[in-house]
């Protein structure tokens, strides 16, 4: 299948509603999505928050400027789907918990459609893995077990094919883990910037 039929497809898709497993998705399904067959860089995210899904658009909250800011790139730059493709585990807004934070992505979303996109994506050179459930799907063993461990041991996942930075998530629940361990800002994201910055450059 072409990409485009691909993605006609997770258009259309209803599964977590329909078919799920669980409880179904207490909204109408609005995946959201950046990819292309060019892109060189992947941000492999979490799940879209209720901002996102009202926008339709990846990282349009306070998470995505924090990311930006991470990868030292400006919004036409990181909406450009030629050089930079957006894929959650989930595309969908998976919905609450109990205490207001947002539910993990839909289980039933990457097994149906990951593998089929990420075909159709044959020229990206680096992976972003923000959050578990990325890191276990593009990191295999080298994820370590927790968040924690994978952003630790970031090195190691520069090694894979292609290769995946482990990064915790922008979100600023996450300002006091960034607080506790300075070595992100100061050894991490210099080595970041500089490779996004490479291969954007090449696929200007």
């Amino acid at each position: 299948m072409s990409l485009e039929t691909v993605l006609r497809q997770v258009e259309a898709c209803r599964i977590c509603r329909d078919g799920p497993k669980g409880k179904p998705l207490p909204h109408e399904p609005r995946p959201v999505l950046q990819v292309s067959s060019t892109a060189r860089l992947l941000i492999a995210g979490q799940a879209p928050g209720v901002r996102v899904h009202a926008s339709g658009r990846p990282f349009t909250d306070p998470s995505g400027v924090r990311l930006r800011d991470w990868l030292g790139v400006d919004e036409a730059t990181f909406y450009d789907a030629a050089r930079v493709a957006i894929l959650p585990m989930g595309f969908c807004f998976p919905g609450l918990d109990a205490k207001g934070g947002d539910l993990p992505p839909r289980p039933e979303c990457a097994p149906a459609w990951r593998a089929a996109l990420l075909a159709e994506m044959p020229r990206v050179e680096l992976i972003l893995c923000l959050g578990a459930h990325a890191m276990r799907w593009h990191m295999a063993e080298a994820f370590g077990g927790s968040v924690d461990a994978a952003v630790k041991n970031w090195r190691q996942g520069l090694e894979l094919a292609p290769p995946v930075l482990a990064l915790p998530h922008p979100s600023w629940r996450n300002s006091g883990w960034l607080k506790l361990n300075p070595w992100f800002a100061a050894e991490l994201l210099p080595v970041l910037r500089e490779r996004v910055a490479r291969l954007l450059a090449r696929a200007a």
